[in-house]
């Protein structure tokens, strides 16, 4: 069974090897915070990471929704291939 974490770590890593930088995400005071946010490129991209077929929960789908209203994107991962397509594309 593949684990969020499995996701997480291994995108995190393919990132990493391409020059990314990754850092875990935590709100103080404020649940639902994606769980890592990704820069390089010129770009940063949001990932809320998840296990293969789970969805966000309640909160964290209107943590999104207000990033959203701001102009973040937070994309929401539950495959590691997904999350590499995500960051390639932002490469370019």
């Amino acid at each position: 069974m593949t684990l969020e974490a499995d996701v997480e770590l291994a995108v995190v890593a393919w990132a990493e090897d391409r020059d990314w930088e990754a850092r875990k995400v935590k709100w103080i005071g404020r649940d639902g915070a994606p769980d890592r946010v990704f820069f390089g490129y010129g770009q940063t991209v949001w990932i809320e990471f998840k296990k293969p077929g789970e969805e966000p929960r309640a909160n964290q789908v209107r943590e999104h929704r207000r990033m959203a209203k701001g102009g973040a994107k937070v994309h929401v991962v539950d495959e590691v291939e997904r999350g590499i397509a995500i960051l390639r594309s932002a490469m370019r």
